[in-house]
Order: structure tokens, then sequence, then C-alpha cells
């Protein structure tokens, strides 16, 4: 392995631990009540995800899924203002209105998520048209979980990005679950790229124990997407926790759980880096240390935030200029006092 190789790798598993104390924090944050809504769905077991991100350039843009949390961190998200929209805070990225499943931001390149299984996926197609058609260098990438993959609208997507040659990529986030339903018992053929190749895009199946090897695979379908050849690439993971926070995962036993959790492309970057002698145990202590550190100010800000004021409800839901919905109090008393 070169010095280059080291360093990648050093870097991957910051970014992989920067994702694992956020999301950490974050399940803080529910526990204590101080979280907005009532799901969340956290993506500690996915952190290998950082490959593939690390695999894309300035410009590029993705969509997520319900775990976005760690896509949006590896993209160069601020922690803060992940943790204030999670908490609803008006300093959140959506002003608090997106809360933890709908965070966008254009400028990081993030074209939303969707509360619909696989709904965000023909999204990116749209995006790989406009680039093609700007003849921009970009690409797209759409991530999404196993459950999506037996969605209709993936294979629409997938056909139209291979007919019109799209800078896209379908990035296939195989946790082993859809909600409580194991992917062999929602697919016949659990090799999910291979639907891809027979839609006549490049497929690649990477092990996300491994973030070196998802970096490896991502580069290879990212750089043909980037040259008119889309792709699929799946990362074969575990979903260390339940479907969403209160979801104990009674359909797994513990024997299943601890094997998945062998998967842990964290706890396996760690032991290559000082295997090789990348960095030694102290190093990676004081930067565990600092990334919670970085991590606890998140949690701290979101707490301290101010909540989005009332009048501002309806911002950025109609155009401007357009009257807003009159309050249903008063909406009532204007009907009650026709009637009379």
């Amino acid at each position: 392995m070169s010095t280059g190789g080291n360093k990648l790798l050093l870097d991957l598993y910051r970014t992989m631990r920067r994702i694992r104390s956020f999301e950490e924090r974050v399940n803080e944050l529910f526990v204590r009540g101080q979280s907005a809504g009532s799901m969340l769905h956290m993506s500690i077991g996915e952190e290998a995800i950082a490959g593939v991100c690390r695999a894309m350039e300035q410009g590029d843009s993705f969509t997520t899924h319900h775990r976005g949390h760690g896509i949006f961190i590896a993209r160069g998200a601020d922690p803060n203002r992940m943790m204030s929209e999670i908490a609803g805070k008006a300093d959140g990225y959506c002003s608090g209105k997106g809360g933890s499943m709908h965070i966008a931001d254009m400028a990081l390149g993030a074209l939303g998520a969707n509360a619909i299984v696989g709904g965000g996926i023909p999204h990116v197609v749209g995006a790989g048209m406009s680039y093609r058609n700007r003849k921009l260098p970009h690409v797209s990438v759409a991530f999404f979980g196993d459950g999506a993959a037996q969605q209709g609208i993936l294979y629409e997507a997938m056909n139209m990005a291979a007919l019109w040659k799209l800078p896209v990529v379908f990035c296939c986030i195989n946790n082993q679950y859809g909600m409580g339903t194991r992917i062999d018992r929602a697919a016949a053929n659990t090799n999910l790229h291979e639907r891809a190749i027979a839609c006549g895009l490049n497929g690649l199946e990477a092990d996300g124990g491994d973030v070196e090897a998802v970096h490896e695979a991502a580069e290879r379908i990212i750089t043909a997407a980037r040259n008119g050849m889309p792709g699929f690439l799946t990362l074969t993971c575990y979903r260390h926790f339940g479907h969403a926070r209160l979801d104990k995962s009674p359909y797994r036993d513990e024997a299943e759980e601890r094997e998945g959790r062998k998967r842990d492309a964290v706890a396996n970057a760690r032991h290559t880096l000082l295997a090789r002698g990348t960095a030694g145990e102290q190093d990676l202590e004081i930067m565990d240390k600092t990334i919670e550190a970085e991590m606890n100010t998140a949690v701290d800000h979101a707490v301290a935030a101010l909540p989005p004021p009332v009048d501002t409800m309806f911002r950025d839901v109609f155009a401007e200029g357009e009257p807003r919905p009159r309050p249903l109090r008063q909406h009532l008393s204007m009907i009650l006092g026709e009637a009379r």
C-alpha cells in the first residue's frame, strides 16, 4: 500500500468517525426529547458511504434516503446546522422545517430527501439530463436502501439513464433489511447490481465493511458515469440497530447481530491503520476525542438555538406575494358569521 493510499484511508477513517459520532449524538438528542418529530433513522453501520462521497467532485449532486445524515456529513455539511435542523431550530439547513429526514442544501449539491421509499431516485435523472444538455462535467448520485430496490420507479429511472447515457449513479446501501423484512425474503436474487446490468448500466458490488474497496469501486463507477456510462453500485453492509430509533428489531436474534456487526467499516479501518503503522493508538485516540468534542458542541449549539418564529411557518411553502392561509379559527369564524 502506497503512502498516498495510507493517507486516503486515514482521511476516510476520520470522515467515518465523524459520521458515527454525529449519529450517536443524534441518538442522545432524541432520548433527551430535544429532537423534532418522532422518527429518526440512523446510519450506524453504513459509514463506508464515505468512500462514495470521497469519489464525488465539487459540483456533483445527490439525493438521499431515510438515513441521510452520514451522506451529508461526508459531503461537507456543518454539524451545527445539521443538528439544529434535526432539533427543529431556525438556523438549521431548512430553518427547522425539514427535520431529520428532509434536509436539503443546493450549495452542497443535496437535491433533498423523500419520505416515500425510492421517491428521490428519479430526481437524479433530471439532474443528469441537465448536466448532459448544458455540457457540465457533473454526476448525480441517488443514495437509497435495499428496501427501495423493489420500487418500480428505480427501474424506470435506470432505463432512462441507460437509454440516454446520462451521468448518473444509483448507489444502493444494502443494510440487509427494508424495515423489518430481510433482503432474502424480499428478493429472489439478492445481487442487486445484476438488475442494473440487465438495464444496460455498469454494475458493481462492494464490501461495505471495507471503505477502501468501496472507494475504489465508486471511483470506477463515477468516472464511467462522468463519461456517459451510468452505473449502479451496491454497498453490502449491516444495519446495527432497528429501522427507526424506537424499533428494537425483535425480528433479529443476537447471534445474527453479532455476526452482522463484524462488517463495521469504522472498526475495520481502525484495525488496518494500526496494522500498517499509518497511525498509532494514541494518534487515533486524539482524533476520536477531537471529533467527539466537535459533535458535543453541535448538540449544545442545537439545544441553545432558537426555534423558528411562528410567522415564518409558510415561508418557502408559498411563492412570494401569494396570500398566506388564514388560521383555522379565523376561517371558521368567517364561515359562521356568513351563515348568520
